[in-house]
């Protein structure tokens, strides 16, 4: 086990190295000049503009700004510095709680009511049940995302009051609507993948075995079914948790939260390449790291798997 886990972190350093590296890219080639964005309606003095390339390195090729960021990231654990001065690692620290909080709320969301969902479109197959959740499902992945928020914010948090609309002051009743929103594509997913696992399961020849032994029903579908169909349930949770880091963007900005999302959104607007890769870059590393426990975690739920 030990020497998987060296090995799959081993085989993440070239993923995380890419990944920033392209990222990288895409902002150091947008169109204008950071530098003279920064003096805003009072251009700066051509010398103080030299001096503030020199100081970011903007001056230096695309290659060799690349490499010394990346190099104060994995050796000083330094994600650079905005224009403004302000370290890239507070922006991060102060923005991260709102985003995993957001994250959690909309991966719990997901994972029990599409798990609930899949379990009784599968029980209940062909029922009005199964049919009305198969409808409900196709309606709500087919709608866009600020449809949905838009429709939430306006019944939940206008019209009834039941939840707040924008800002995070109220705690986590904040994160209701925008978990919600962020979890409501990714929970028809999950519902319908484990209805068609799970449907497979409970034809297989053990399932009818126990089913024939006098086995109450509940248990045969949880112990059996439901065990043997988690699997991809379960990597698709995970990998979607860690997307969900990097799809907070546009649920941040509609519901007003100061998280990362937000912060990489105004920051590529205003050119900052540090803060947009720093941001990323951690995004990158919550995903080899998520996908690597999930690895582990097939082995829980299938003893017929080892990392030997």
């Amino acid at each position: 086990m030990t020497g998987y886990i060296i090995r799959r972190l081993l085989q993440f350093i070239p993923v995380v190295l890419v990944a920033t590296l392209i990222v990288y890219a895409m902002v150091f080639l947008m169109p204008g000049d950071p530098i003279r964005a920064l003096g805003g309606d009072r251009p700066m003095s051509p010398e103080v503009q030299e001096a503030l390339r020199e100081q970011y390195n903007l001056n230096d090729p695309f290659l060799v700004q690349y490499g010394k960021y990346i190099w104060g990231v994995f050796t000083q654990a330094d994600f650079g510095t905005t224009f403004q001065g302000r370290p890239v690692l507070d922006m991060i620290q102060q923005g991260l709680p709102v985003t995993v909080t957001l994250a959690v709320v909309a991966f719990c969301f997901q994972a029990v009511i599409g798990i609930i969902a899949g379990i009784l479109a599968a029980v209940f197959r062909d029922s009005f049940i199964d049919r009305f959740i198969q409808v409900s499902l196709v309606i709500v992945v087919a709608l866009p995302t600020l449809a949905i928020a838009f429709l939430l914010q306006l019944i939940f948090g206008v019209n009834l009051g039941w939840f707040p609309i924008a800002g995070n002051q109220e705690g986590l009743l904040s994160y209701i609507l925008p978990g919600i929103v962020l979890a409501a594509v990714s929970t028809g997913i999950v519902a319908r993948m484990l209805r068609s696992e799970l449907i497979e399961a409970l034809q297989s020849d053990y399932v009818r075995t126990a089913t024939a032994k006098g086995m109450k029903r509940s248990r045969v579908v949880v112990r059996h079914g439901l065990r043997n169909s988690l699997i991809p349930i379960v990597t698709f949770l995970g990998a979607d948790l860690a997307t969900m880091m990097g799809g907070t963007i546009v649920v941040e900005s509609v519901f007003n939260l100061p998280g990362l999302g937000g912060q990489v959104f105004r920051s590529i607007q205003a050119q900052e390449n540090t803060v947009v890769v720093g941001i990323v870059t951690l995004f990158v590393l919550f995903y080899v790291v998520i996908n690597l426990l999930v690895d582990l975690l097939y082995a829980v739920l299938d003893p017929r798997i080892r990392y030997d």
